[in-house]
């Protein structure tokens, strides 16, 4: 049996010489710190979560690696290690939001940093001005939040939402007269807006959950209008009501008259053809006369 040699560290073989050479360049010392660094850097990372990211409930993450870039994936619910100081996580809610553009919202103040105006107004194709009050409900694309940080970013609800959803209502508005938005074509309307934006979103990584439009106001101007429209409808409705009556109340009057007529040509052409009725109807209606004064005779007598 062969024997097993073993090489010195002190005695010239190779790892000797690998010690003779970090020793005479005095790089042991060197090393030995190096990996400690590096053991406190991954310690502290640690210890400070730059290492750990959770990603909680209705949640995805998005990597940015400082050397590649976006990551072209996102992180699941859970909690997952990355490489610290060298990504940088950005957690993403991919829940369902809403936004909303109400009619009663207040103007801002003088010195108040509002990146929108808090009114939608649009123009039908009559140039009638209507207001609209109107509901966005939406999430983020959960397989595209990526794409979404790296095309967009948190901010899309500025840079996207809001602005999409102003430039659709008003294109589709302005593509009807405001009788039609003032109408029951108005759910006609909420559909197409609906059925763009959704489309419009979707490009953007945003996923259109449902669209509202809860209230349209009209100019003061045509509001009036409408008003004394309804009142002229009202009192053509009772004048309609009236001359209904009137005609009805004729209509029986006639019948009434054309049966009294009938019942007067019957009884002619009856005494027409018996001469001895007339005597008959005479003595019919002088009877309870007759009776009458011969009963006040007797109670004279008496």
């Amino acid at each position: 049996m062969r024997p097993v040699i073993i090489a010195d560290a002190s005695r010239g073989g190779p790892g000797g010489r690998l010690g003779d050479f970090f020793r005479r360049y005095h790089l042991d010392r060197i090393a030995g710190a190096a990996w400690k660094i590096v053991l406190v850097l991954i310690v502290l990372a640690i210890v400070s979560g730059k290492a750990v990211v959770t990603v909680g409930p209705g949640e995805r993450g998005v990597i940015f690696s400082k050397i590649s870039g976006v990551l072209e994936r996102e992180l699941k619910e859970g909690w997952h290690i990355i490489l610290p100081f060298l990504w940088e996580p950005t957690i993403y809610d991919v829940k369902q939001q809403s936004w909303t553009i109400s009619i009663g919202e207040k103007m801002p103040q003088a010195g108040e940093r509002v990146p929108e105006e808090p009114n939608l107004v649009a123009l039908t194709s009559d140039g009638q001005q209507v207001t609209l009050d109107l509901t966005v409900r939406y999430h983020p694309d959960p397989v595209k939040v990526w794409r979404l940080h790296q095309r967009v970013g948190p901010e899309y609800l500025n840079k996207v939402i809001r602005p999409h959803t102003r430039r659709t209502a008003r294109m589709v508005v302005s593509q009807y007269d405001v009788t039609a938005v003032y109408s029951e074509e108005r759910r006609t309307i909420q559909h197409e807006i609906a059925e763009e934006l959704s489309r419009v979103l979707q490009d953007e990584d945003i996923i259109l959950d449902e669209f509202l439009l809860r209230h349209v106001k009209f100019t003061e101007q045509f509001q009036q209008a409408i008003e004394a429209k309804q009142v002229a409808v009202q009192e053509v409705e009772q004048m309609e009501y009236v001359l209904q009556a009137a005609e009805k109340e004729k209509e029986s009057k006639i019948v009434e008259a054309e049966g009294e007529a009938e019942a007067i040509r019957l009884q002619g052409t009856a005494l027409k053809q018996n001469p001895l009725l007339i005597d008959y109807e005479y003595a019919r209606k002088v009877a309870p006369r007759v009776g009458a004064i011969i009963g006040s005779e007797d109670l004279i007598r008496r």
